[in-house]
């Protein structure tokens, strides 16, 4: 008994200071303002990078939203990195470049010869070296941009002096109880990501909607001694630049500028997506990035823990549930600020509801990214 009681207090420890933390970001996302572009003309040039690895059912409809832009064309060109696709998608591509004079394509299987763990960032990296542009911006095949997408970050670029720009992502909605799920955990790390680069506190940020200059990029030579991890072609860079660059770092707050992007459709392939990007955590060189991570983790752990030893001890249930309740209770203004800004607040209603499920789900991704596998896009990585 005397054990349960200590580990009550750890609990009860972590469970503060990770409110805090929340709290804190809650803090910093409330001094964010919407960014409002001048009447500027447009003058920078950009090279839109989407790799690609079978995407048929989506990339034309991604290239297609990025055309519709309202930005001139000669000042961008839309690069497709096809990473060893086995369906049509070079093909709609090509069909697309007889009608648009600035797509074009590179294919990795003409280029790579040995096998590698990180495809997408050797697919970036190959874009880049033919890129023409000072400009480069990433997203990826399955999103959909805004028709004020490109000048947005032209108007931000010209109004301040940053090498390297994050900016919003969100997931399309359906309502169904999966869809919702995913939603509110990933407006949670949008939410995290917006505070954090606003406040200059850690490095956090999404390959599918990102921009940096091309200087930048060589400047801090790419990829390189993070090649070797599948994913963190966003994040690990972004500390890269952002050791070489402290002062110019960005966060482009804009309803407008928010880049959509389908859920996993089932629950194996959401774990798939949550390990892969669990499995970055330990080479992030930003080691406020990992300590937030652990403590995240270990709260969850904890809370977890705690449930379980319910069953031996059934007075410990309601010690638990008030964990749960102040921790969706101090989660909630913070969440609800966020799910505004995406006009999500409608969501908020299963927040509470799946608090035990999203604790699970923590701790599972978070093990399985350190010392489990993944497939993705058919691969199996490490």
């Amino acid at each position: 008994m005397e054990v349960l009681n200590y580990f009550v207090y750890i609990t009860a420890i972590f469970l503060c200071i990770y409110l805090l933390l929340i709290n804190t970001y809650l803090f910093w996302f409330s001094k964010l303002k919407i960014f409002k572009p001048a009447n500027i003309a447009p003058t920078t040039t950009f090279s839109i990078i989407i790799p690609a690895r079978n995407e048929q059912e989506n990339i034309e409809t991604c290239i297609l939203s990025i055309l519709n832009n309202n930005y001139p064309k000669h000042l961008y060109e839309i690069i497709i990195a096809d990473d060893f696709s086995t369906d049509a998608t070079p093909d709609v591509v090509h069909r697309l470049q007889t009608i648009y004079t600035n797509i074009q394509i590179i294919s990795l299987k003409n280029i790579i010869t040995e096998n590698i763990n990180s495809y997408k960032k050797r697919a970036i990296e190959l874009a880049i070296a033919q890129s023409k542009y000072e400009w480069i911006i990433t997203t990826d095949a399955d999103c959909i941009v805004q028709h004020n997408w490109l000048s947005l970050f032209d108007a931000y670029i010209q109004k301040n002096e940053r090498v390297f720009i994050a900016a919003p992502v969100m997931f399309t909605c359906n309502n169904s109880f999966l869809n919702v799920f995913q939603c509110l955990d990933f407006i949670s790390l949008q939410g995290i990501t917006a505070s954090s680069v606003y406040a200059g506190a850690h490095s956090m940020c999404n390959g599918a909607n990102l921009a940096y200059k091309k200087d930048a990029f060589y400047e801090v030579d790419g990829f390189k001694n993070a090649d070797h991890i599948a994913s963190g072609d966003d994040m690990l860079l972004m500390h890269k630049i952002k050791m070489r660059y402290p002062q110019n770092i960005g966060y482009l707050f804009s309803n407008e500028a928010i880049v959509l992007t389908a859920p996993m459709a089932d629950w194996k392939s959401f774990l798939n997506q949550r390990i892969r990007w669990a499995s970055k955590a330990t080479s992030y060189k930003d080691k406020k990035v990992f300590w937030v991570l652990l403590l995240v983790y270990f709260t969850n752990l904890f809370l977890f823990i705690l449930f379980i030893a319910c069953f031996f001890q059934p007075e410990l249930f309601l010690v638990w549930l008030f964990f749960i309740l102040a921790k969706a209770l101090f989660e909630m203004p913070f969440m609800y600020n966020v799910a505004k800004f995406f006009s999500l607040q409608r969501l908020m209603l299963w927040f509470v509801l799946m608090q035990p499920l999203h604790i699970l789900y923590t701790i599972v991704s978070g093990w399985l990214g350190k010392f489990g596998t993944y497939k993705w896009k058919g691969r199996k990585v490490k």
